[in-house]
């Protein structure tokens, strides 16, 4: 079996199916949202990710078959004036689970984020995703709370648009 992970060139036309590929394999999943991505997405997601400066991604190929993406947006720690990283997207095709895929991916993902100099990964968990929340504890995430007493911090949001 051979396992290859790399940052994904967003011009590489191949590279964009596939990207686009695992996304939408993602998006069906329960833990995605159980619906297909708009072919708008489908269509466009490598030509506006590579408007982008601080996107990039990372995909693994199983014997040169898509079996895994990671999406990562570069933000600000104004607590570290330093960037950071935000994993958006993380998932492993079907096919491919068990075989500790996000971990070799995660491991990729953080060495990039060092070379760019970043002070800190994040992402966000579903409460009922617990085989993803082993996997990030096992890399070494954890929740994130500034005190205690105050709790975890905990991941918001508003719709603005629906682009389906």
């Amino acid at each position: 079996m051979s396992i290859n992970i790399f940052k994904v060139d967003y011009a590489d036309t191949q590279q964009g199916k596939d990207l686009s590929y695992l996304l939408n394999s993602y998006a069906l999943d329960p833990m995605g949202g159980g619906k297909a991505l708009a072919p708008f997405v489908r269509d466009n997601l490598a030509v506006e990710l590579s408007k982008l400066a601080h996107a990039w991604s990372v995909i693994c190929y199983v014997d040169e078959k898509p079996a895994g993406l990671i999406n990562c947006f570069e933000g600000f720690s104004t607590f570290k004036c330093k960037r950071l990283l935000n994993i958006h997207d993380i998932m492993v095709h079907p096919d491919f689970r068990g075989r500790s895929i996000s971990q070799l991916m995660l491991v990729k993902v953080e060495e990039i984020a060092v070379q760019r100099g970043c002070c800190k990964l994040t992402l966000e968990v579903l409460q009922g995703n617990t085989v993803a929340q082993n996997a990030y504890l096992k890399f070494g995430f954890s929740g994130y709370e500034l005190d205690p007493e105050l709790g975890q911090a905990m991941f918001w949001e508003k719709q603005l648009t629906d682009i389906n």
